[in-house]
């Protein structure tokens, strides 16, 4: 549909924002992605929101009071979002406006409504369902770009001038609700990446988070012994994890969130997964055996192998399919 046959209702988006940093990252990625203007709408939840979305169907009331008053006339004529909790708010926009509000869902909503949304974006490793709304993607959408990550790295540059190169980026997670990153696992990985850099003179970048636990991170370091910058979960100044992405020669990440093994498939830059079973899930396990097959990032075992890789980031194709569908845009 050309801009000019287009209402204003229809060339108006909103991006649906909650409190899950996850989901935060995934649906700005594919609002940005598709190169149009669109409105933020913060999403907070009542207690309700914990209800099965089967119960609280097309209705508002798993929303706070005060997140409410942001859902009024005009609606728009795209909502984008992502995970269960926000698919009843879309679909509520949608009811709201006599069925005109096209949906774009990341993540499988759950089969409640499900011919709601118009669009679903779900990833192969999570095993959709097949539907004509159902669009499988690779690992999860995210928002770095060629463009940030240029950014990131003049920001960060002459602060990490005194290592080495190759320099090799560590990104550790940690535990999850299932799975907890054992100080083993963390001394382990500490001894694999720095034999690594050893081996080829370089020097290592490491950044934990809030779920690598204090005790897993004495472990890492206790066995790092070449040259490292450090950024460490709750420390002073600007997290440098896109720095970090954009200077490295290569990228280690623990293979225990989805989202940062999609991200850091950014770069071009060879990525390898430290998955030990004990940590992993199945559902991380299928993500990392994708990856591999598609030449995105290999198996950590402490040995380096030059190369490059094409870049990654799903959200691209999920705003070429919305492009691509005229009923949406």
């Amino acid at each position: 549909m050309d801009d000019e046959k287009r209402s204003p209702e229809q060339m108006v988006i909103w991006a649906l924002l909650d409190d899950r940093a996850g989901n935060r990252s995934q649906c700005l990625g594919v609002a940005d992605a598709l190169g149009l203007p669109y409105t933020v709408k913060e999403v907070r939840y009542s207690v309700f929101a914990h209800l099965p979305n089967n119960l609280l169907g097309a209705q508002f009331v798993g929303l706070s009071m005060v997140s409410r008053l942001g859902f009024r006339p005009p609606w728009p004529g795209l909502v984008i979002a992502a995970g269960r909790r926000t698919a009843p708010v879309a679909r509520a926009i949608k009811v709201r406006n006599g069925g005109r509000t096209r949906l774009v869902q990341i993540m499988y909503p759950g089969s409640s409504g499900i011919g709601d949304f118009d669009l679903i974006a779900v990833p192969t490793h999570d095993e959709p369902k097949t539907g004509t709304n159902i669009l499988p993607i690779l690992g999860a959408p995210h928002g770095i770009t060629g463009e940030k990550l240029t950014q990131a790295a003049s920001e960060l540059r002459d602060e990490v001038s005194f290592l080495s190169t190759p320099r090799i980026a560590v990104l550790v997670g940690g535990s999850t609700r299932r799975r907890k990153f054992t100080t083993d696992m963390a001394r382990e990985l500490g001894h694999l990446v720095n034999d690594m850099a050893t081996v080829t003179g370089g020097s290592l970048m490491i950044s934990t988070s809030r779920r690598t636990g204090q005790s897993a991170e004495a472990a890492l370091m206790s066995e790092i012994t070449v040259p490292h910058h450090m950024f460490r979960w709750g420390q002073e100044g600007a997290n440098p994890y896109l720095g970090y992405l954009a200077l490295a020669d290569g990228v280690v990440v623990t293979g225990d969130s989805v989202s940062m093994c999609s991200e850091v498939c950014a770069t071009e830059a060879p990525v390898y997964i430290y998955a030990p079973p004990a940590l992993i899930t199945d559902k991380h396990a299928r993500l990392h055996q994708l990856l591999y097959a598609g030449g995105y990032a290999r198996p950590l075992t402490g040995e380096w192998e030059d190369g490059i890789h094409p870049r990654l980031n799903s959200a691209d194709s999920i705003a070429e399919a919305i492009r691509n569908r005229p009923e949406i845009v």
